[in-house]
């Protein structure tokens, strides 16, 4: 019997760049951009793009641990954004492109707990890591001309100069994780 699909949702800062990455992971199934862990009910990307609503741009994940498992999922994370700035990755700043991992089972948090230790002891970051591990929560999808953002649009300006260098890094990086 196959494994039951799981789901992790992610920030990494703007979600197209996560979005873009994730789409081309083998075992995951499903990438959705969205928001959660605010305060507004169904919150519009301009009212997230104030920071007043204290959501995060995020990616929610679906994958089957019989091809991926959490921990590579959250490897992956690890490489293609910097975990070690607060609330900014790159030129994005304000709490919406804060670093985080949003769990909805306790073996999520588990697991990104010790991906963190792990990468804080090896010395990898010069810096501390910041990104937060929090139960998922307020979660809402991102409005129709998000998804799939890069897909549809790698010529545009930020695709180019900011998510496409990500994918590359990923596929360079985790060339055995990459779908067919």
């Amino acid at each position: 019997m196959p494994d039951a699909l799981q789901t992790l949702t992610l920030g990494g800062g703007c979600f197209w760049c996560t979005e873009a990455v994730y789409v081309q992971v083998r075992g995951v199934v499903d990438v959705e951009s969205g928001y959660c862990n605010g305060h507004v009910q169904r919150p519009s990307y301009e009212q997230v793009c104030t920071g007043a609503t204290g959501h995060n741009e995020v990616v929610r994940l679906v994958f089957d641990p019989g091809q991926i498992t959490a921990r590579e999922v959250l490897e992956i994370f690890f490489v293609i954004h910097d975990p070690t700035t607060l609330n900014r990755q790159g030129n994005d700043a304000g709490t919406q492109y804060r670093s985080g991992i949003y769990f909805s089972n306790v073996e999520h948090e588990v697991i990104a707990r010790d991906v963190i230790r792990e990468m804080g002891e090896s010395g990898v970051y010069s810096r501390p890591i910041v990104t937060e591990v929090l139960p998922l929560a307020n979660y809402w999808p991102a409005e129709e001309y998000h998804q799939d953002f890069f897909e549809k649009n790698p010529g545009q300006g930020y695709c180019v100069a900011v998510a496409a260098p990500k994918v590359a890094k990923f596929r360079k990086t985790f060339a055995r994780l990459q779908k067919p």
